[in-house]
């Protein structure tokens, strides 16, 4: 696994093949960063669906409300729900939309994001300044070019578990 510097803000996601890890870009999007930590901590994020996963281009999920696949799990509305907490402020930055980081999903309303996110399979610098980026992937990319493809899949892949690094 990978080299961890930070513990505090570092993300754990198990997937089916091993372990995500995630570098939450704190200094660069702070409310992002706090609310996955938050709902990790919550434990909402885990059994949840990648609900949409579209090749050469993004695996989304974090639909905490609809995609929870152990506990009211709604294909048809898997992508469409958030969390208990209220929508974010964009944090729009610089930082380019390269393979491995972390969006934040959102609807047209650009301070809309909430709990889902997507992981960039590879540079998509089209949604530079337009997302909020907040993360990125430090080891187990491999694992995510590995998630089920699909709008939803036939057979979604999903979190099983998401730990703060501080916490595991």
């Amino acid at each position: 696994m990978a080299d961890i510097k930070d513990p505090e803000n570092t993300i754990i996601i198990e997937l089916k093949d091993g372990p995500v890890v995630i570098e939450l870009l704190s200094d660069v999007a702070p409310k992002h960063a706090e609310r996955m930590k938050q709902l990790a901590r919550d434990g909402a994020y885990d059994n949840v669906a990648f609900h949409r996963v579209i090749e050469g281009f993004m695996a989304q999920t974090g639909d905490v409300a609809n995609a929870n696949m152990e506990k009211d799990y709604n294909p048809g509305r898997a992508g469409t729900g958030g969390s208990q907490y209220p929508d974010l402020p964009a944090e729009f930055s610089k930082l380019p939309h390269d393979r491995g980081t972390l969006g934040a999903a959102r609807s047209q309303n650009p301070n809309s994001a909430n709990s889902q996110f997507f992981i960039n399979f590879k540079d998509n610098h089209f949604l530079n300044g337009q997302y909020t980026v907040y993360g990125r992937v430090i080891s187990g990319m491999e694992h995510v070019d590995k998630i089920a493809r699909g709008e939803p899949p036939a057979n979604p892949d999903r979190m099983i578990s998401v730990k703060v690094a501080a916490d595991a």
